[in-house]
């Protein structure tokens, strides 16, 4: 039998037991998740390092990419903050991009609020969505509100401003001060109505309450009129994309990931004590289990977003390639094509291999030539833009998932009204088929997404192998 996980976060519903209504008493409606932009349901997010993206660590320079990135396939660029950042405290020669010394002001180092808009205004002429980093939890040691509004801090037991964890280039936000719920809203205002950006990415979300994130979603919404707004959530936490966030991050996934490349040997990064980590042994029949949970955690038409990398990935817990080893084509495959939206980090259309920098400048990565990687991502971006069973949220189609021949092969299929995708992948560290003999599914004719030959599912797969089918129908 086929386990069906019904659509929502990209999505999926489970069947759950319920307890009996009062026959006298309406049940209360459930919230369906945020109000989503048309153009989100298939789109691809691209974080981009604007530091480290080219030699001059430019806006200017970063613009020359619109042509490239426009022609992999990318739909929302989601910028790293691009405040200037506080020289109190501050980390390494120049400093953490979450320390904001100035809210309503860009980093030097970047340019001008005029070459921003510059750049907004061309991203959004070639047919891309702009979003910038948000941090909203804490500011920079030397942040003007630090001596004109000490009222919006925290403070210790010492009557003294700090910052949380071992965060010590930054002093933590007070929201219980509505005076700061307002000074931070107004700052936000400040970028979609003045610079015309489409959202925000917003950092350690989790930490500000989510009455503010309600209230502030509203607000923001307001003041960008006819335009819809894109707000995804650096947080694992469903009562975020209820109303205030379109998406939050799918760290689970990401989890799972790194602990079935663990379980089959791939997983080489070393941490700063110099051991690999040790994971829980995870397989590749876990991913169902975890939608089931997230399918019950989740309102229907919440997203999520998949990743195999991301700036704190690279940076500070290994390449893809050293935490997923010969996976990473097949767990790439998997964050386009399971529920929620995809996302592509600085470089990862390259195929980079080594951490970028955080608090210096780096090399860029090398965008061209254009190699497989190019290819690879391009390909499947055309594929998440031209299959309407593939849309985030409760627009998407069901996951159909089928027994298989041993816990290492993952078969799923997602298929609306006719038009149907089936991924196939070998999560294992050897070559396996992927049925039971007699167990095949009965499949209609369907094409290779990366061949656009006609295809039908091999009888084995090697490690690391993905197929990935689909009906000729599209939208």
């Amino acid at each position: 039998m086929k386990k069906i996980f019904a659509a929502m976060l990209g999505g999926l519903a489970v069947l759950v037991g319920c307890s009996q209504q009062n026959k006298t008493t309406e049940p209360a409606a459930e919230p369906e998740g945020a109000n989503h932009a048309d153009w989100s349901r298939n789109a691809v997010i691209y974080e981009v390092n604007t530091r480290q993206y080219t030699p001059e660590g430019t806006f200017n320079a970063f613009r020359e990419h619109l042509p490239r990135l426009k022609e992999l396939g990318v739909d929302i660029l989601w910028f790293m903050p691009i405040h200037p950042i506080s020289e109190k405290n501050r980390k390494g020669e120049l400093g953490s991009y979450y320390a904001v010394r100035d809210y309503k002001a860009v980093n030097p180092e970047f340019g001008t609020l005029d070459d921003f808009k510059t750049l907004v205004d061309s991203v959004h002429a070639a047919g891309m969505k702009v979003i910038i980093d948000w941090v909203p939890n804490h500011t920079g040691c030397d942040n003007a509100w630090v001596e004109e509004h000490p009222e919006y801090y925290q403070l210790n037991e010492e009557g003294q401003m700090y910052g949380p964890f071992d965060w010590t280039d930054v002093y933590q936000l007070d929201y219980s001060n509505d005076s700061t719920r307002a000074a931070m809203t107004d700052a936000m205002k400040f970028w979609i109505s003045e610079m015309g950006i489409d959202g925000f990415r917003c950092d350690v979300a989790g930490r500000v309450p989510v009455d503010y994130w309600n209230q502030a979603r509203k607000d923001l919404e307001a003041a960008a009129g006819d335009r819809p707004i894109f707000m995804l959530a650096e947080a694992t936490e469903p009562e975020l994309v209820v109303e205030a966030f379109d998406m939050d991050y799918n760290w689970p996934m990401k989890d799972l990931f790194s602990e079935i490349a663990a379980t089959s040997g791939q997983y080489t990064f070393k941490g700063a004590d110099g051991n690999v980590r040790t994971f829980p042994h995870k397989t590749a029949r876990d991913i169902d289990s975890l939608l089931a949970v997230q399918a019950e955690q989740y309102a229907p038409d919440s997203y999520m977003m998949n990743m195999i990398t991301n700036h704190d990935l690279n940076s500070w817990e290994g390449t893809e390639f050293e935490r997923l080893g010969n996976l990473q084509g097949a767990f790439a495959v998997l964050s386009y094509t399971l529920p929620g939206m995809p996302l592509i980090y600085t470089g990862q259309e390259t195929g980079l291999d080594r951490a970028l920098e955080f608090f210096v400048k780096d090399n860029p990565p090398a965008f061209e030539p254009r190699n497989d990687y190019f290819t690879f991502y391009q390909k499947l971006n055309s594929l998440k833009h031209n299959r309407p069973e593939l849309a985030a949220g409760k627009a998407g189609a069901p996951v159909e998932s089928y027994p298989t021949a041993n816990e290492n092969i993952y078969v799923f299929s997602r298929d609306l009204n006719g038009s149907q995708t089936v991924v196939a992948v070998n999560l294992g560290a050897e070559e396996s088929a992927l049925f039971q003999e007699g167990q095949a599914p009965q499949l209609p004719e369907l094409v290779d997404a990366f061949t656009g030959q006609t295809a039908t599912l091999p009888a084995t797969l090697a490690p690391g192998q993905y197929v990935v089918l689909s009906t000729n129908s599209s939208k």
